[in-house]
Protein backbone atom coordinates (compact mmCIF):
# COMPACT_ATOMS: atom_id res chain seq x y z
CA UNK A 1 0.00 0.00 0.00
CA UNK A 2 1.59 3.51 -1.34
CA UNK A 3 2.32 5.15 1.73
CA UNK A 4 1.71 9.00 -0.52
CA UNK A 5 -1.87 7.87 -1.11
CA UNK A 6 -4.16 6.19 1.30
CA UNK A 7 -6.95 5.60 -1.78
CA UNK A 8 -6.77 1.47 -0.82
CA UNK A 9 -7.15 2.37 2.80
CA UNK A 10 -9.82 3.77 2.78
CA UNK A 11 -10.85 1.09 0.16
CA UNK A 12 -10.19 -0.78 3.28
CA UNK A 13 -11.57 1.10 6.07
CA UNK A 14 -15.06 1.22 4.13
CA UNK A 15 -15.11 -2.69 4.15
CA UNK A 16 -14.28 -3.31 7.31
CA UNK A 17 -16.84 -0.56 8.60
CA UNK A 18 -19.59 -2.01 6.90
CA UNK A 19 -18.40 -5.49 7.68
CA UNK A 20 -19.46 -4.75 11.57
CA UNK A 21 -22.82 -3.57 10.58
CA UNK A 22 -22.11 0.06 10.99
CA UNK A 23 -23.10 2.88 8.60
CA UNK A 24 -20.31 5.59 7.38
CA UNK A 25 -21.95 9.27 8.15
CA UNK A 26 -20.81 11.42 5.76
CA UNK A 27 -18.85 13.78 8.35
CA UNK A 28 -15.79 16.22 9.52
CA UNK A 29 -15.30 16.56 13.44
CA UNK A 30 -14.18 20.17 14.12
CA UNK A 31 -11.09 21.10 16.41
CA UNK A 32 -13.56 23.66 17.96
CA UNK A 33 -15.55 20.27 19.48
CA UNK A 34 -13.80 18.76 22.32
CA UNK A 35 -12.77 15.55 21.13
CA UNK A 36 -10.55 12.27 22.35
CA UNK A 37 -7.89 11.75 19.85
CA UNK A 38 -7.28 7.68 19.37
CA UNK A 39 -3.26 6.76 20.27
CA UNK A 40 -2.69 3.87 17.41
CA UNK A 41 1.09 4.28 18.88
CA UNK A 42 2.63 3.84 15.82
CA UNK A 43 0.19 0.76 14.88
CA UNK A 44 -0.93 1.23 10.94
CA UNK A 45 -3.75 -1.18 12.08
CA UNK A 46 -4.62 0.79 14.99
CA UNK A 47 -7.48 1.75 12.78
CA UNK A 48 -9.30 -1.64 13.33
CA UNK A 49 -9.06 -1.42 16.88
CA UNK A 50 -10.99 2.06 16.67
CA UNK A 51 -13.99 0.29 14.62
CA UNK A 52 -14.42 -2.42 17.12
CA UNK A 53 -14.32 -0.10 19.69
CA UNK A 54 -17.27 2.03 18.45
CA UNK A 55 -18.76 -1.26 17.72
CA UNK A 56 -18.28 -2.89 21.14
CA UNK A 57 -20.09 0.69 22.81
CA UNK A 58 -22.72 0.55 20.44
CA UNK A 59 -22.31 2.74 18.23
CA UNK A 60 -24.57 2.25 15.00
CA UNK A 61 -22.29 5.09 12.97
CA UNK A 62 -18.80 6.17 12.52
CA UNK A 63 -18.31 9.75 11.01
CA UNK A 64 -16.22 9.27 7.88
CA UNK A 65 -13.91 12.40 6.45
CA UNK A 66 -11.37 12.28 3.30
CA UNK A 67 -9.46 14.93 2.14
CA UNK A 68 -7.98 14.58 -1.53
CA UNK A 69 -5.45 17.47 -2.66
CA UNK A 70 -7.14 19.11 -5.07
CA UNK A 71 -4.98 20.83 -8.06
CA UNK A 72 -6.64 24.20 -7.94
CA UNK A 73 -6.12 24.30 -3.65
CA UNK A 74 -2.42 23.55 -4.55
CA UNK A 75 -2.28 26.37 -7.03
CA UNK A 76 -3.99 28.58 -4.79
CA UNK A 77 -1.76 28.34 -2.45
CA UNK A 78 1.57 28.30 -4.54
CA UNK A 79 0.48 31.83 -5.91
CA UNK A 80 -0.50 32.98 -1.70
CA UNK A 81 3.36 31.29 -0.97
CA UNK A 82 4.46 33.27 -4.39
CA UNK A 83 3.15 37.03 -3.28
CA UNK A 84 4.08 36.29 0.55
CA UNK A 85 7.65 35.78 -0.77
CA UNK A 86 7.90 38.27 -3.66
CA UNK A 87 11.03 38.14 -5.05
CA UNK A 88 12.20 35.56 -4.04
CA UNK A 89 11.51 32.43 -5.71
CA UNK A 90 13.67 30.09 -4.09
CA UNK A 91 11.69 30.42 -0.19
CA UNK A 92 10.95 27.79 1.27
CA UNK A 93 7.23 28.37 1.38
CA UNK A 94 7.28 28.55 -2.33
CA UNK A 95 9.76 25.64 -2.89
CA UNK A 96 7.52 23.42 -0.96
CA UNK A 97 4.31 24.26 -1.91
CA UNK A 98 5.78 23.65 -6.01
CA UNK A 99 6.90 19.80 -4.27
CA UNK A 100 3.64 18.90 -3.22
CA UNK A 101 2.57 19.09 -6.89
CA UNK A 102 3.03 15.66 -7.01
CA UNK A 103 0.55 14.79 -4.45
CA UNK A 104 -2.09 16.52 -5.89
CA UNK A 105 -5.22 14.18 -6.82
CA UNK A 106 -3.74 12.00 -3.75
CA UNK A 107 -5.58 11.08 -0.75
CA UNK A 108 -3.87 12.31 2.13
CA UNK A 109 -6.14 12.31 5.40
CA UNK A 110 -8.68 10.28 6.65
CA UNK A 111 -10.71 11.10 9.62
CA UNK A 112 -13.20 8.23 11.47
CA UNK A 113 -14.94 9.54 14.53
CA UNK A 114 -18.44 8.32 17.03
CA UNK A 115 -19.85 9.45 20.18
CA UNK A 116 -20.05 7.40 23.17
CA UNK A 117 -21.75 9.62 26.30
CA UNK A 118 -21.13 13.16 25.15
CA UNK A 119 -17.84 12.11 23.86
CA UNK A 120 -16.50 12.68 20.15
CA UNK A 121 -13.55 9.90 19.71
CA UNK A 122 -11.55 10.62 16.33
CA UNK A 123 -9.03 8.55 14.53
CA UNK A 124 -7.22 10.21 11.66
CA UNK A 125 -4.55 8.64 9.44
CA UNK A 126 -2.42 11.03 7.61
CA UNK A 127 0.75 10.97 5.07
CA UNK A 128 3.73 12.98 5.47
CA UNK A 129 2.76 14.98 2.95
CA UNK A 130 -0.52 15.88 4.23
CA UNK A 131 0.83 17.33 7.19
CA UNK A 132 3.73 19.37 5.49
CA UNK A 133 0.36 20.86 3.49
CA UNK A 134 -1.46 21.77 6.54
CA UNK A 135 1.67 23.33 8.06
CA UNK A 136 2.22 25.37 5.04
CA UNK A 137 -1.26 26.70 5.02
CA UNK A 138 -1.06 27.48 8.58
CA UNK A 139 1.99 29.40 7.68
CA UNK A 140 0.15 31.16 4.52
CA UNK A 141 -2.53 32.18 6.65
CA UNK A 142 -0.46 33.31 9.80
CA UNK A 143 1.26 35.77 7.07
CA UNK A 144 -1.67 37.15 5.84
CA UNK A 145 -2.89 37.84 9.74
CA UNK A 146 0.30 39.49 10.13
CA UNK A 147 0.01 41.40 6.63
CA UNK A 148 -4.05 42.34 6.96
CA UNK A 149 -3.07 43.82 11.24
CA UNK A 150 0.12 46.16 10.09
CA UNK A 151 -2.79 47.54 7.44
CA UNK A 152 -5.44 48.06 9.72
CA UNK A 153 -2.57 49.75 12.43
CA UNK A 154 -1.64 52.24 9.19
CA UNK A 155 -5.30 52.84 8.80
CA UNK A 156 -5.50 53.57 12.63
CA UNK A 157 -2.33 55.56 12.34
CA UNK A 158 -3.89 58.19 9.87
CA UNK A 159 -6.71 59.47 11.64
Amino acid sequence: MSKDNLLALKDDMVAFIEGHGMQRLPGFVTEDISSVLWDGKGNPEAWKDFVEMAKHVGSPFITFSEVTLEREELDALIDEAGEMNFPDEEATELVEAQWLRKYAGMLGYIQLGFVYQGIVFLHETTTEWYERYQSLLEDVESFHDIVIDDAHEGDEEDE
